[in-house]
C-alpha cells in the first residue's frame, strides 16, 4: 500500500449524509487503486487494504450512528461498493459481502440479536467473513446443553483470512440449519490457503476447516430457546438471494466503471492510426468508448433504480409477502441479466482502443475481465433472464430457494 497517500481519517470528522460516505468511498478507491495490478499479480491476503476500509469508517455502513456506524441503508452501500470495485474488484467483493453478513441478523435474528450484533458490530469495526455455501451440508451442528458446536470444512469461504468474525452454518442432525457469529481468530478454524482461481484472487475464497467452534445457543441466529423463531416474517428471511444479487450486479457495473476509466487515461496518451496523430480522435475510437459508456451508465441507473425500490421493504419487512418478494427478485434478476453481459463486454472491449501494447503484464488490464468473468460465474445468468421471461409472459413469480 502506498503509504504516502493514505489519508489519515482519525482526526477527521465523519460524514453525516449519504453523498459524504460516497465520497469517503471515492478517497479510499483512490488508495486501492495504487498498485492494483501489482497486488493481482501478488495474489497475497488483503490485511493491510482491509485495514483501509475500516479505519476510513466503510465497515459499519449499517450500524447505529451512536454507536460509530454510518446509520446508512442498502441504496447507499451498493454505490459504496461499485465505487470500491472500479479501483480493485477483489475488495469490492470483500466490502460487499461483509455488508452482506452485516445484514444478515435483520432478515434471520431475533429482536434482541438484530439490536446486540448491530450494536457490536459497530462499536468494535467488526469486518465479516462467512463460511457458508448454500449448496453443500458439509458442516454438521450439534446440541452440548447451553452451546452449538460446529465441525465439517467448507471448499469456497470468502474473506475468512482477513476478517474479525465468521459466519458459520452448520446442519443439525434433525436437519434443522443454525447460522451463528464467531471470532475468527481462534483454533477452531483453519484457513486452507487454497484459493487460485484466475480472478477475484485477493478474495481469500479458499477452503476452511472448522473443528470445534462453539458459541452459545444465544447467538445462533432466530433461535429462542432451541426454536427457531426470527422476528421478520419469513418471505423477508428469503431477501438475501434479490440483494444478494443486486449486490453481485454493482461489484461488476463498478469493475466495468474501472476498466474503462483505466482505457480512457490510457487511450488519452495514445498515437493515433489511419492518418490520425492521436488515439482520441479516431472514429473508431470515439464510437467504441460512446458505446460503452452509454451501456454501463444504462444499467448503472436500472440497478440504482431497483436499488431504490427496495428500500421501502427493507425498512418495512413485515411489508414484504411472497409476491412482493418474487416481483422483486424478477427486478433485480433483470438487472443481474444486464450487468452481466455489461461488465463483460466493456472489459473485454476495452482492448481494442488501447491497443497491443496495453497488453503489456505491467499494466494489468486483463484483470478487470478475469475478475468479472470468475465472479460472474457464481450464478448462470440464463436462470435469471428465464425469471425474466416467466414473469413477462406468464405472471410466474421464483420460488424463493438457494439461487432464486
Amino acid at each position: 500500500m502506498p503509504d504516502q497517500t493514505q489519508p489519515s481519517w482519525s482526526g477527521r470528522e465523519r460524514p453525516t449524509t449519504s453523498q459524504g460516505w460516497l465520497q469517503r468511498a471515492q478517497e479510499v478507491a483512490e488508495i486501492l487503486d495504487e498498485g492494483a495490478a501489482a497486488r493481482d499479480q501478488r495474489g497475497e491476503a488483503p490485511f493491510d487494504e482491509v485495514r483501509v476500509l475500516k479505519d476510513a469508517g466503510l465497515a459499519p455502513v449499517f450500524g447505529p450512528v451512536e454507536h460509530g456506524g454510518a446509520g446508512q441503508e442498502w441504496p447507499e452501500a451498493y454505490r459504496i461498493v461499485r465505487a470500491v470495485a472500479a479501483a480493485d474488484t477483489s475488495l469490492g467483493q470483500l466490502l460487499g459481502d461483509h455488508y452482506t453478513w452485516c445484514w444478515l441478523p435483520a432478515a434471520l435474528g431475533t429482536e434482541e440479536q438484530i439490536e446486540r450484533i448491530a450494536r457490536e458490530a459497530a462499536r468494535e469495526n467488526w469486518f465479516f467473513g462467512c463460511a457458508l455455501n448454500p449448496r453443500d451440508a458439509d458442516v454438521v451442528a450439534r446440541d452440548e446443553g447451553d452451546r452449538v458446536v460446529f465441525d465439517g470444512s467448507k471448499h469456497f469461504c470468502t474473506g475468512v483470512r482477513v476478517s474479525d468474525r465468521t459466519v458459520l452454518e452448520g446442519v443439525m442432525p434433525d436437519g434443522r440449519h443454525v447460522l451463528g457469529i464467531v471470532p475468527t481468530d481462534q483454533d477452531g478454524i483453519e484457513h486452507h490457503g487454497n484459493w487460485d482461481n484466475m480472478g477475484q484472487r485477493l478474495t481469500e475464497s479458499g477452503g476452511v476447516t472448522i473443528r470445534d467452534v462453539a458459541m452459545p445457543w444465544a447467538d445462533a441466529l432466530g433461535y429462542r430457546d432451541k426454536t427457531f423463531a426470527p422476528a421478520a416474517p419469513p418471505a423477508y428471511a428469503t431477501m438475501n438471494v434479490p440483494t444478494g444479487q443486486l449486490l453481485f450486479s454493482n461489484i461488476w457495473l463498478g469493475t466495468a466503471n474501472g476498466a474503462l476509466r483505466a482505457a480512457v487515461e490510457y487511450t488519452q496518451k495514445g498515437r493515433g492510426w489511419g492518418g490520425y496523430d492521436r488515439t482520441v480522435d479516431e472514429p473508431r475510437v470515439q464510437d467504441t468508448i460512446g458505446d460503452l459508456t452509454a451501456k454501463l451508465w444504462a444499467a448503472e441507473a436500472l440497478a440504482d433504480q431497483v436499488a431504490e425500490e427496495g428500500r421501502e421493504l427493507h425498512r418495512d419487512p413485515g411489508s414484504v409477502t411472497d409476491r412482493v418478494r418474487g416481483e422483486y427478485k424478477v427486478r433485480t434478476a433483470a438487472v443481474k441479466a444486464r450487468a452481466d453481459e455489461v461488465a463483460l463486454e466493456v472489459t473485454s472491449r476495452i482492448f481494442e482502443v488501447t491497443g497491443a501494447r496495453s497488453t503489456a503484464n505491467s499494466f494489468g488490464f486483463d484483470r478487470f475481465w478475469r475478475n468479472v468473468r470468475t465472479h460472474t460465474l457464481h450464478h448462470p445468468v440464463a436462470y435469471q433472464r428465464r425469471e425474466v421471461g416467466l414473469h413477462r409472459l406468464l405472471g410466474e413469480i421464483p420460488e424463493p430457494g438457494r439461487y432464486s
